[in-house]
């Protein structure tokens, strides 16, 4: 299978199908699958224009809208990961992945999925380690920081993509993982790059995160974006760091330019008994700039168009870690070894009857082709000044597709806690007011068509978690610092194993994510029943 990956497409997508056209013409071949490495930018109109964190000078609609809305159709699938600069309310309604438009598909916050037999895995997103342990607690209308801070990487993501087993042939990030510069050439990235020499020697270039899952993963190729400019490297690895892993048979781009080989020549040499990732990020869509690459993959034989599946480990690691889901501001910390007495599950690797479990809730592995427009696209006939326009920010939105997956799978809907979490009513799925719109462009699902109802959490978690009221108003006067807990936790903080004496109904479970913490002067806040 040729597989075609981009850097960062900032938008272009015209420009990147018509350079994949040129490359079938000229090598007379047959591209199969294309793969974007962030910073997609599915605007589809105005409103979503508005939820990317860019100087506004930079806001441009750029060519998604047309294949969004069906004037343009994509010619090849395409799969991509977020980056730092995305229309971030779209993206939010599908975090467990969706199509964006027909025959493009996002992998979510992150995902694996499985093309021809080809397994793919990725993480959206760049990593702040302010926001790593935080929960997705971020919903739109965005603030100045919450329009940032909703692309940052996730603990609860890199936790679940560490559980994976077996072969991974292809895995995508916006970011570079830590350190792997050390293993190219160096020298020639710091002559096209000399700022970068400063973030090398503090440790601050790449994602110390990702560094981890390159280990614990052992992908065949990674591909990355981001820093653009393009940079290869051949990273060997303790075999004993996974077991069972297999090395792939995977072939090296058909298409290698001088900077290229001079980088391989400068690279360490592994044994071909050492397992091997071959690394290599791209520039961005430019001209004159190496922002795309060809790599042949060995594959199952199919038919037709690629066939495009659910994997199966996945959907039990997602199926099995919900629990651990926050949609809180503040830190919180996942199970693992050296949390002092073991008294929960850390490791979620999933067992033959998970496996069998989770298939059985579907029909077949095949992602549905259930792609819906749910808001007008972008008119640029009536649009054409919306650079000098005044455009609000979208409101929130839930999209059907996560709405059918989430139902089927057993799971939650991150963005339907937050909204509960935060006091809000849960939107119709797929209905907002900009639906009502009766135009023959916009295509949207008819107003009087039944609309689903959003999702009801499965687990029935208990999101209220406001205190009750005091007992006595002069208690609440005596001592100001009752309730005065910091935000933030210290990455090195422990837990207090003694829970508040506040009595919680035996009917709803307590969320497992929710630390109990101590607190001062606690009796005053016992239920009046109490």
């Amino acid at each position: 299978m040729k597989v075609a990956v981009e850097g960062c497409a900032h938008g272009e997508l015209e420009r990147i199908y018509d350079t994949i056209a040129g490359i079938e013409k000229d090598g007379g071949t047959k591209i199969d699958l294309l793969l974007c490495c962030g910073d997609f930018q599915s605007t589809r109109n105005l409103e979503d224009l508005q939820t990317m964190a860019v100087p506004k000078k930079y806001l441009d609609m750029c060519s998604f809208y047309k294949y969004y809305s069906g004037e343009l159709v994509a010619p090849v699938l395409t799969i991509f990961i977020g980056g730092n600069h995305e229309a971030s309310n779209y993206l939010q309604e599908l975090p467990y992945g969706g199509w964006v438009a027909p025959n493009i598909y996002y992998l979510g916050y992150a995902g694996v999925v499985n093309v021809n037999g080809v397994r793919i895995a990725g993480i959206s997103g760049i990593f702040k380690g302010h926001d790593f342990l935080r929960g997705h607690h971020e919903f739109p209308p965005y603030t100045e920081s919450t329009c940032r801070s909703v692309y940052h990487v996730r603990q609860l993501e890199v936790f679940r993509l560490k559980q994976l087993s077996g072969r991974v042939d292809i895995f995508l990030s916006h970011d570079w993982p830590t350190g792997i510069y050390e293993y190219g050439n160096k020298a020639q990235l710091l002559r096209k790059k000399p700022f970068f020499a400063a973030d090398m020697e503090s440790g601050k270039l790449g994602s110390q995160p990702l560094e981890e899952l390159l280990k614990a993963v052992q992908p065949a190729y990674w591909f990355a974006a981001h820093l653009h400019c393009k940079f290869a490297a051949l990273v060997p690895h303790n075999q004993s760091q996974k077991l069972g892993d297999e090395e792939s048979g995977s072939s090296s781009s058909s298409s290698e330019d001088e900077d290229e080989v001079k980088e391989k020549k400068a690279a360490p040499t592994p044994s071909k008994s050492v397992p091997v990732t071959k690394f290599l990020a791209l520039d961005k869509c430019l001209p004159r700039r190496a922002f795309l690459q060809v790599v042949e993959i060995p594959s199952d034989p199919v038919e037709g168009t690629p066939r495009l599946e659910y994997d199966a480990e996945w959907l039990a690691i997602l199926h099995s870690t919900n629990h651990l889901i926050s949609v809180k501001e503040n830190y919180y910390y996942l199970p693992g070894k050296k949390a002092g007495e073991i008294t929960e599950r850390f490791k979620f690797t999933p067992t033959e009857e998970e496996l069998e479990g989770v298939t059985a809730k579907f029909q077949n592995l095949q992602v549905p082709e259930n792609f819906e427009r749910t808001v007008p696209a972008f008119d640029p006939a009536e649009q054409s000044d919306y650079k000098h326009m005044f455009v609000g920010q979208p409101k929130v939105q839930l999209n059907p597709q996560s709405n059918t997956f989430c139902a089927t799978l057993g799971i939650d809907d991150p963005l339907c806690l937050v909204l509960l979490a935060n006091g809000q009513e849960l939107p119709a799925v797929g209905a907002t007011e900009s639906t009502n719109r009766d135009t023959e462009s916009s295509k949207l699902r008819p107003v009087e068509e039944d609309v689903i109802e959003p999702l009801v959490t499965p687990t029935k978690r208990k999101l209220n978690l406001s205190l009750p009221a005091p007992i006595s108003a002069a208690a609440d006067t005596t001592d100001k610092n009752v309730i005065d807990l910091p935000e933030e936790e210290p990455e090195d903080a422990t837990i207090a194993t003694e829970a508040p004496q506040v009595e919680e109904p035996a009917s709803v479970p307590a969320s497992p994510n929710v630390k109990k913490l101590k607190r001062r002067n606690q009796g005053i806040y016992q239920a009046q029943e109490d």
